[in-house]
């Protein structure tokens, strides 16, 4: 077992709701439970429920104080999993940490579509939001030397970081878990979600992205080439990027006239699902989207230790319109910090505009050679 990042303990607090949230099958009802097992006890007991309790979630819905009164007891912790399936779940939330004396509340969602919608405004000032992703690097190490961790380098990219794919003993297995995640499990919020009835379109479309991992995207041409109005490619981005299958992100620039701003960058969150999605799961030496997915592996596991330690960057991509670029920018307190990834190691000098326009800002390639440090340091 994998150790995680997230310390609940430290998270749950007396008329506060926790809020643990994130893909699929990452591991959030396991490491509820791992905390539920050892907690200490709370005076009013532990009230655990589901929102895959269709009875439960139908009377949570209506909100009624009396019956949030005469199920959770005063100074319980109240655990309620799949919470985003909870209709009205924001306003119920509020409710009981506002009239139950000393009532802790953790709730889980593997989706932001509704979860976070909900329970946005009515529980501002009210709520602590952790976000749960697959396997971070940092995680691995805990359990896997510096040294052996380079070894299992070209798998991690090719079947991905989640928990089942980590712990699977053959090549074999962690491709069939991968594919069942990216069939069974992730898009599961999505297609049931809005009322989308051609679940083929929003699938090319994620086909497309797999194949434009570190370009920008341009939801014209995606529309063009799945034969939909650029209103639906940009309506399932968002769902996509909200359901954690994609990340997005944005250009940076001070200088608008010659910095490209307006198009997005889409990653996905697991390389193992963009495989899925591509039927490719080939060894490294067999294929020519090397330098892809290592960018999407850097940067989604950059984003899970920035995430991880509590610090507030910006991150972005940086462009101009003569086609100079990084692959990621970081600002904080002032500070820019360009980074270039690349599968091989070479001698790769920043662009030259980036260092005209940004004299005072830093510069790191990132390769095999020293990722480990980017993933577990910050700027």
């Amino acid at each position: 077992m994998i150790p995680r990042r997230i310390d609940i303990a430290e998270l749950v607090r007396p008329n506060k709701v926790l809020i643990l949230y994130g893909p699929r099958q990452v591991g959030k009802t396991t490491l509820a439970h791992r905390y539920l097992s050892t907690a200490p006890a709370f005076p009013g007991g532990v009230v655990t429920q589901t929102g895959d309790d269709i009875p439960f979630a139908n009377q949570f819905s209506q909100c009624d104080l009396h019956f949030f009164r005469s199920t959770i007891p005063q100074h319980s912790l109240l655990f309620i999993d799949e919470a985003q399936r909870v209709p009205n779940i924001g306003r119920g939330l509020k409710l009981i940490i506002d009239n139950i004396p000393g009532v802790h509340v953790m709730v889980t969602g593997s989706s932001s579509l509704d979860l976070l919608q909900s329970a946005g405004e009515a529980l501002t000032g009210r709520k602590t939001v952790i976000t749960l992703y697959p396997i971070s690097m940092q995680e691995v190490l805990s359990v896997t030397s510096r040294w052996d961790a380079p070894r299992h380098l070209p798998d991690y990219l090719r079947y991905g970081m989640y928990p089942a794919v980590l712990t699977a003993t053959t090549h074999r297995e962690k491709e069939s878990i991968a594919r069942e995640l990216a069939g069974s499990y992730l898009l599961k919020d999505i297609l049931d979600f809005d009322k989308i009835k051609d679940s083929r379109k929003i699938l090319d479309v994620l086909r497309l992205l797999a194949f434009q991992i570190g370009s920008q995207v341009s939801t014209h041409e995606v529309a063009n080439a799945v034969g939909i109005d650029k209103n639906t490619v940009a309506r399932y981005l968002d769902l996509l990027e909200k359901s954690f299958v994609l990340y997005r992100l944005d250009g940076f620039s001070r200088n608008l006239r010659k910095e490209v701003s307006k198009m997005s960058k889409y990653y996905f969150y697991d390389p193992g699902i963009r495989n899925a999605l591509v039927s490719n799961f080939n060894e490294m030496a067999l294929r020519n989207d090397h330098g892809q997915l290592w960018e999407n592996f850097i940067v989604m596991e950059r984003v899970k230790h920035l995430s991880y330690s509590g610090r507030h960057f910006n991150c972005y991509f940086w462009r101009t319109y003569d086609k100079k670029e990084l692959d990621w920018v970081e600002e904080t307190g002032g500070h820019l910090y360009g980074y270039e990834f690349k599968w091989k190691t070479a001698n790769v000098v920043p662009p030259r505009g980036w260092l005209e326009t940004y004299p005072e800002a830093n510069f790191r390639v990132i390769h095999p050679e020293n990722y480990l440090e980017f993933l577990t340091t910050t700027t």
